[in-house]
């Protein structure tokens, strides 16, 4: 028999876990009707509002660039700061959801809103009088020239 704790979730007695584990279905009480989920309250979204989305980005070179590219659909490029230092790349921005006006409750809510923020150590040297920032359909594109490093540099042991 299955039996139902404080907080309402279904637990299995001893017999009925042995029989979920070993297969032995016919021991096994109906599968219990559960009742549509309720709608969400404000107050019971588990969500800091202080931490800042994180950026997923990708990182790639060419001959002559390193590239960081990264999907910023919704966002304005006014709402976008893009910065260097130290060969570390930092995007911040914020993605604004607009305005719902009369909203209520949320069934689902999968879209972060709010800012975002993502610092990027540069895998290789770059230059940085050599940068150039496009948004262009949603993605953020960020070109750097990389500095040319000498192939082996012989060192004399003294």
């Amino acid at each position: 028999m299955a039996r139902r704790n404080r907080d309402d979730d279904l637990l299995l007695e001893e017999d009925e876990l042995t029989a979920a584990f070993l297969g032995d279905e016919a021991t096994l009480p109906a599968e219990p009707t559960q009742p549509a989920a309720a709608p969400v309250a404000d107050d019971e979204w588990d969500e800091d509002d202080s931490v800042p989305g994180q950026l997923a980005v990708d990182v790639y070179e060419t001959r002559e660039k390193l590239v960081v590219k990264a999907r910023t659909a919704g966002v304005n490029k006014n709402d976008l700061d893009v910065s260097i230092s130290d060969n570390q790349l930092t995007i911040r921005g914020t993605l604004s959801s607009g305005t719902e006006d009369g909203v209520e409750n949320y069934f689902l809510q999968e879209c972060y809103w709010g800012e975002f923020s993502r610092t990027i150590a540069l895998p290789v040297p770059v230059k940085e009088e050599e940068i150039e920032a496009v948004l262009k359909d949603g993605v953020l594109t960020i070109s750097f020239g990389k500095v040319q490093q000498d192939t082996v540099k012989k060192i004399q042991v003294l």
